[in-house]
């Protein structure tokens, strides 16, 4: 057998080990077909759109989830937990409801539905019910960065010029620049109502944190994660962590769909 020959069978069995490694850990991403939690439903935040979540949806679609974004309006809270609650309505089975930033607030109200089986908060609030959305920021610390500007008519932006410093340090310029030109803006009025239900007291709750979200105190989404029992998950990140990470969130939601699956 020639040295040319010995090379060559050795780079054939090199070639289909890692077809086998990669086919593996594909496998391993793969959610069991006796898996009950199958479904999984993303709510975004304020400033933002359903598809900042492309790249956790792609990935979550991949591993055979089921994945159905919320567009939520921003113009009150009630108008987002029905938006929320009409996407619940069309699943088809159990599901992990997920919020970022507002959208946590969101979760929190609409996630009493039975359809709900945990919660996972993004960088994102969580009140109790009786309190209101401008209560969970007491006591901490402004967030100097994420400057914030109101229309006459009762609806805030994120001030242009601080924009990829308050939201998206981590994003590329071509798309921090679109994201700051199209962002949607929110009802402030929202933060002022108070919750009826806290669904994280009856639902387990999972939280990612951004470590260098510039949107929220650090304390203050320790704080909220700690309260709600959540368990949490640190990511150096902004608080664009839904378009940035969606590998960790990918893997938080994948985790939580499959302990609450297990415990069935």
């Amino acid at each position: 057998m020639t040295r040319r020959t010995v090379s060559t069978i050795s780079a054939i069995a090199s070639a289909v080990t890692l077809a086998a490694t990669l086919s593996a850990n594909a496998a391993d991403n793969t959610i069991p077909n006796d898996q009950s939690v199958r479904n999984v439903v993303l709510v975004h935040g304020a400033f933002a759109d359903g598809s900042g979540w492309k790249g956790v949806y792609d990935n979550l679609t991949k591993r055979g989830y089921r994945v159905t974004v919320v567009q939520n309006p921003l113009t009150s809270l009630a108008d987002d937990v029905a938006a929320t609650k009409r996407a619940l309505e069309r699943q088809d089975g159990p599901v992990i409801l997920v919020g970022h930033s507002w959208g946590g607030t969101v979760i929190t109200e609409a996630g009493v539905d039975d359809k709900v089986k945990g919660l996972v908060y993004v960088s994102a609030l969580s009140p109790d019910a009786g309190e209101t959305t401008a209560q969970q920021y007491d006591g901490f610390a402004p967030a100097s960065d994420f400057v914030i500007e109101t229309t006459k008519d009762g609806f805030d932006y994120v001030s242009p010029a601080k924009f990829k410093a308050g939201f998206a340090h981590d994003v590329s310029e071509a798309d921090v620049a679109f994201m700051r030109d199209a962002q949607v803006p929110i009802n402030m009025s929202a933060f002022g109502t108070k919750l009826e239900n806290a669904a994280w007291r009856t639902r387990p709750s999972w939280a990612v944190i951004a470590t260098e979200d510039k949107a929220f105190d650090q304390a203050m989404l320790i704080h909220m994660a700690e309260r709600i029992k959540a368990k949490i998950t640190k990511v150096s990140a902004s608080h664009a962590l839904f378009m940035t990470q969606p590998e960790v969130i990918s893997d938080t939601i994948d985790l939580a769909a499959r302990t609450v699956s297990a415990k069935k």
